[in-house]
């Protein structure tokens, strides 16, 4: 939607070297420097002044540089409008998918609410698990992702500023590496972490991790609590790379494919569901009424 060179010529301004914005762009010095003499021939303005200390951009090429980085942004938006448009009339529900908030979970019972929605289409945006994506994405839902399955409760809303819709109760499990000694099992009583480390999230993360983490130390005093900060993939390689217990849910099975999750013998569970905007759109709010009939 506009010429591609500009987005070479901005490279060329920050890296204020052919060969440093080359190596941005996997290209060669030769092939930069051509779209910047092309560049500048067919607008008949000089952009840069060319010394042996490096490139300074011209006057005139920094008002070009302003005005493209304004440009750029403008064709960008233009495309997410587009597409949000088409997407509004399509009935599209955009679900973010991570190795911790698998689609897969929810395409389960998709057949279930399409009943309900036949009209309606999905799309998977992929994400990475990072603190940042997590607040960036769960904070903006509706913007480029709809709805995240995942597991959550008032606590957790709130610090990510989004709502929830419950499907059901994901009973507590543990994950552990195939080469643990609990990795034979099928299922663990409570009495079979004695001496372990247990991996819990902070507290006040979650309501529900904090009352299995009060009952451990209350009532099971033989388990040490380790604690971490965010579900990941670090956190996952954590507990195949050592002894550790890994707290889990069954949806994680395939997550790392040298941990096995097991379910344990207690009363520990936690909401799973569909996280979505405070605000959502028409079209989110029809998928939502369509999932609760499919669970009533």
């Amino acid at each position: 939607m506009y010429n591609p060179q500009l987005e070479t010529f901005i490279r060329v301004a920050d890296a204020g070297s052919f060969n440093k914005a080359a190596e941005e762009a996997y290209i060669t010095p030769t092939a930069v420097i051509k779209q910047i003499n092309l560049l500048e021939a067919s607008l008949d303005v000089k952009l840069f002044e060319r010394t042996h200390r490096g490139l300074t951009l011209t006057n005139a090429g920094k008002s070009l540089y302003q005005d493209t980085k304004y440009i750029i942004q403008y064709c960008r938006d233009s495309v997410t409008r587009a597409k949000n448009a088409m997407q509004k009339d399509e009935k599209v529900i955009r679900i973010g998918s991570s190795p911790m908030t698998p689609a897969q979970l929810l395409m389960g019972l998709w057949t279930r609410i399409q009943v309900h929605c036949p009209d309606m289409k999905f799309q998977i945006i992929p994400f990475e698990n990072t603190p940042e994506n997590a607040r960036e994405i769960l904070g903006n839902l509706g913007k480029h992702i709809d709805v995240v399955g995942g597991i959550f409760d008032d606590t957790m809303l709130g610090l990510r500023r989004c709502a929830g819709l419950e499907l059901s109760q994901e009973p507590f499990c543990c994950a552990v590496s195939i080469h643990h000694r609990l990795a034979a099992k099928d299922k663990l009583q409570i009495e079979d972490l004695y001496g372990e480390n247990l991996m819990l999230m902070r507290r006040n993360w979650s309501d529900y991790v904090d009352r299995l983490r009060d009952d451990i130390w209350q009532n099971h005093s033989q388990i040490h609590i380790v604690d971490f900060d965010f579900y990941n993939m670090e956190a996952f390689n954590r507990c195949e790379n050592s002894e550790d217990v890994l707290l889990a849910i069954s949806g994680w099975a395939s997550v790392h494919p040298l941990l096995k999750v097991i379910p344990v013998e207690w009363e520990h569970s936690i909401p799973y569901g569909l996280l979505y905007s405070l605000q959502p759109s028409e079209t989110v709010k029809e998928f939502l009424a369509a999932v609760q009939k499919a669970f009533s």
